[in-house]
C-alpha cells in the first residue's frame, strides 16, 4: 500500500508512528510542512521536519514532543551570556548539530529536499519525508500589539514567545504562491493508494502544505481516497492551540466545522472522536463520509488504532 500523510509537527509525527505500526510494510511519503521554518542565530531551522524525522528515528524528547531527548543547553546559555537573542526560543545542543549540517548543505546550493534525504540518512525513520517546496516560506501572523499596533510576526514569535495569547486576525504564508513543490511530492500523490491528513494544525500545518500551488489540486483529481482526522476534540485543540488560529481564519474550533474548512472536493472521509459522534450527520450531509473514533493518542498503540480505522474508512470510501 502506497500512502501519502500530510504532516506538520507532534501531531503528525505521532500519527505516524502509530501508522507504521499499524501498516509495517507500507510505503509512505510524507510531506513535511516547512511553513514554521525560521532561521535562527544564522541557522536553517526546520522544526516541523525535523519532529517527525527525530519521532520517528527515536531521538526525540517524548514528554516535550519536539526536540532531542538527552538533551543540554549549553551553547543557548553562551550565548544569552553574550546578549545574543531570541532567548525564548529553545535549541539544544544536540539539535544545533542537525541545523548546522542542514545551513551547510543548502549554502552549498543542496535544496531542501536533497539536504533532508540526507538527515534522514542518519535517523532512518522508515518513511520517506518530503518537504513540501524547497522554496522558502514562512508563516506569518497579524496580530494586535500595546505599542506598535497592528503587525506581523513570524508564526514561531506568536506560538512559543506569545503562546498564541494575543488575538490573531490573519494567517498568512509568505512565499506560498511562488513555491513549487518539491520534487518528488506531486509524483508521490499521483502514485498513492491513500492519502491522509493526520490530526495536524489544519492551519499552519497541512494548510500551509494545501498553500503550495499544485499540491492542492494533485489531491483532489488523484482519484483515491482522501480521509482526515479531526485534531478538534470536544469543542477544544486535542493538543497545542489550533482554535486560536483556526478563528483567524473565520473556522469554528469544531470538527465539523474543520471538515467544512477542507471541503468535500477534497475530503472524502473524516474521523471524529467519540465526543462529537453527534457531528457525523452533519459532515455526511455536506458529502463527507463520517464516523466517530476515539482519537486520543496516549500511546502508540492507540495511535495504530487510529490508523487503522482512517484505512478503513478509506476503504468504505473506495467500495
Amino acid at each position: 500500500m502506497r500512502i501519502v500523510v500530510l504532516a506538520g509537527g507532534i501531531g503528525g509525527a505521532r500519527f505516524l508512528r502509530g501508522l507504521k505500526a499499524a501498516e509495517p510494510e507500507a510505503d509512505i511519503t510524507v510531506i513535511g510542512n516547512t511553513g514554521d521554518d525560521i532561521h535562527l542565530f544564522g541557522l536553517k531551522v526546520c522544526p516541523d521536519l525535523d519532529t517527525v524525522m527525530y519521532t520517528l528515528g527515536g531521538g526525540i524528547h517524548e514528554e516535550q514532543g519536539w526536540g532531542r531527548a538527552d538533551e543540554s543547553f549549553s551553547v543557548k546559555s553562551e550565548l544569552a551570556a553574550y546578549g545574543v537573542g531570541p532567548e525564548w526560543f529553545g535549541l539544544g545542543d544536540r539539535d544545533f548539530a542537525t541545523h548546522i549540517v542542514r545551513t551547510q548543505m543548502t549554502q552549498a546550493g543542496y535544496p531542501l529536499s536533497a539536504v533532508t534525504e540526507a538527515l534522514c540518512a542518519r535517523w532512518q525513520p522508515g518513511i520517506r519525508l518530503i518537504p513540501m517546496t524547497d522554496d522558502r516560506v514562512e508563516t506569518h501572523v497579524l496580530i494586535d500589539t500595546p505599542a506598535e499596533g497592528r503587525k506581523a510576526v513570524h508564526f514561531q514569535e506568536y506560538w512559543v514567545r506569545l503562546h498564541a495569547a494575543v488575538d490573531a486576525h490573519a494567517v498568512v504564508p509568505v512565499g506560498a504562491e511562488q513555491a513549487k513543490p518539491a520534487p518528488g511530492v506531486l509524483e508521490a500523490i499521483a502514485a498513492a493508494d491513500v492519502i491522509l491528513f493526520p490530526p495536524s494544525n489544519p492551519v499552519v500545518s497541512i494548510g500551509t502544505i494545501l498553500a503550495v500551488p499544485g499540491i492542492r489540486e494533485a489531491i483532489a483529481e488523484a482519484g483515491v481516497p482522501v480521509v482526515g482526522l479531526s485534531p478538534i476534540v470536544g469543542g477544544a485543540p486535542v493538543r497545542g492551540m489550533a482554535d486560536k488560529v483556526l478563528a483567524a481564519v473565520g473556522v469554528e474550533a469544531t470538527a465539523a466545522a474543520v471538515a467544512a474548512h477542507y471541503g468535500s472536493g477534497l475530503l472524502d472521509g473524516w474521523l471524529v472522536d467519540t465526543v462529537d459522534a453527534a457531528s457525523v450527520p452533519e459532515v455526511e450531509a455536506a458529502g463527507i463520509r463520517c464516523r466517530a473514533v476515539p482519537l486520543l493518542m496516549t500511546d502508540v498503540k492507540a495511535s495504530a488504532t487510529m490508523a487503522r480505522e482512517a484505512l478503513t474508512l478509506a476503504e468504505e470510501v473506495r467500495a
